[in-house]
């Protein structure tokens, strides 16, 4: 579930992990050393200026890990050499957007500088650094105060080597998980429960989960403007969210609370019951160009659907509505066309996402990585206050665009979406052909 209307507070943790790690962060890497107290970090773009460049709504995570907790209120010493001329950040804490501690809802930040920086934050947490540039590095080395935290690393970590971390390293509250493109930040006492997982399998699936996000996002390196997003993404365990919601998606990161968890730290979770899961990161991957308040839940769910492709899932929308009997395909498909028919009010959220599933059938699942594209080539513009009925607009202009035909039977005569006279006027500029397929008849069975 999207909880904000603006573009601006989401985070994203990263992180690196222990004894000899080296962890690719997009464009830039962040490596410890076998005493585990020296984080050497390579700069790489900011959350911002990816979001401009992937038109998304919401920075994704530019932070990188340092393997490292800070106690409460401990002082914590540093060493810092920056040999290209850009200095660290170093950040304490987690995102927690509704803790109940205003401080604690965002992690707190501290301006190092060359030499010996000491710093000290009252409610301590897993630190982190961010280093915004392009290839300049620095050395950071843990000289006191710190301790080290559980972190597994794919590719790195043995097994046994992350047990005998979570049996000896107690000093620490977090634990993470990490892998090349994933950070999973959890409270140690809540991840105990499911300490007993293959988590070689699990960061495998949850590394599948965000590849197969990517490719519906057209992030193929084809251009440097196509490249996977820089930094990597992070799922964090949240104190509290809003009544009636299970998780939710925001600048920076994925927030996950305690009930989640058997569906995120979990093989069987992630692999089989993670549409949550699914849903939140794709609500990072959304490009605003396209995305009215009215499809910011529905349209999110392409990548949803997606992933249980991969994972060989049965697609929600073939689920039954115990009330009625019917799947989502079979209860939406007879309204279509009726009179006094109103796409934002007259179906649920299933029977709208209906709708981009018979695009996917009549057009193939191609068309999203190329109206991504398209859009991060373009790159439209919108006020979110004011603009929404042009993002309607947007969103019925590119798709035509895309499969090269005149979707406006589809969907403002067929689903009733509110496209405006001057949007159904942009789609007959167009003036491409109809569908050779009605859209609107065909279903998964």
């Amino acid at each position: 579930m999207r909880m904000s209307h603006t573009v601006s507070r989401r985070t994203a943790l990263a992180s690196l992990a222990g004894a000899g790690a080296a962890v690719l962060l997009g464009s830039g890497t962040a490596s410890a050393r076998a005493d585990a107290n020296t984080v050497t970090a390579t700069a790489f773009p900011a959350a911002e200026a990816e979001r401009l460049r992937l038109a998304t709504t919401y920075r994704g995570s530019d932070f990188i890990t340092t393997g490292r907790y800070a106690p409460p209120g401990t002082p914590v010493t540093v060493q810092v050499t920056a040999t290209g001329g850009v200095l660290p950040t170093l950040h304490i804490g987690t995102y927690d957007n509704y803790h109940a501690v205003t401080a604690q809802r965002t992690p707190r930040d501290f301006t190092l500088k060359q030499g010996a920086n000491t710093v000290t934050d009252t409610y301590g947490g897993p630190v982190y650094l961010r280093l915004p540039g392009n290839g300049q590095q620095a050395q950071v080395t843990f000289t006191a105060g710190s301790v080290q935290m559980p972190t597994f690393v794919l590719g790195s970590t043995s097994e046994s080597a992350f047990q005998s971390q979570l049996d000896t390293l107690t000093a620490s509250a977090w634990v993470e998980l990490t892998s090349p493109h994933a950070i999973i930040t959890v409270t140690r006492a809540d991840f105990l429960a499911h300490r007993g997982e293959d988590h070689v399998t699990l960061m495998n699936l949850v590394e599948q989960l965000i590849a197969s996000h990517a490719a519906v996002s057209g992030l193929d390196g084809s251009a440097p403007l196509h490249r996977r997003k820089a930094g990597k993404y992070q799922f964090v365990e949240v104190s509290k969210v809003p009544t009636g919601v299970g998780a939710y998606a925001t600048h920076y990161f994925n927030g996950f609370p305690v009930a989640y968890l058997d569906r995120l730290i979990t093989v069987d979770g992630v692999r089989n019951r993670g549409w949550g899961f699914y849903h939140e990161l794709g609500h990072l991957h959304q490009q605003f160009a396209y995305r009215p308040a009215g499809l910011t839940e529905v349209s999110v769910n392409i990548y949803s659907l997606a992933a249980q492709r991969i994972f060989g899932q049965t697609s929600n929308l073939l689920t039954v509505d115990p009330t009625t009997g019917l799947n989502w395909f079979q209860s939406a498909l007879p309204k279509l066309g009726t009179t006094g028919l109103d796409f934002t009010t007259s179906f649920g959220p299933y029977e709208k996402l209906v709708s981009l599933r018979q695009l996917e059938l009549a057009f193939g699942t191609g068309i999203w990585p190329k109206l991504h594209k398209l859009i991060r080539v373009e790159n439209p513009q919108s006020d979110w206050q004011t603009q929404d009925a042009l993002r309607w607009t947007n969103y019925a202009v590119y798709l035509s665009r895309v499969t090269g035909r005149d979707l406006t039977d589809f969907l403002v005569n067929k689903w009733a979406y509110p496209i405006n006279a001057e949007g159904r006027a942009a789609l007959a500029a167009l003036a491409l052909p109809a569908p050779s397929t009605d859209p609107s008849t065909l279903y998964d069975s």
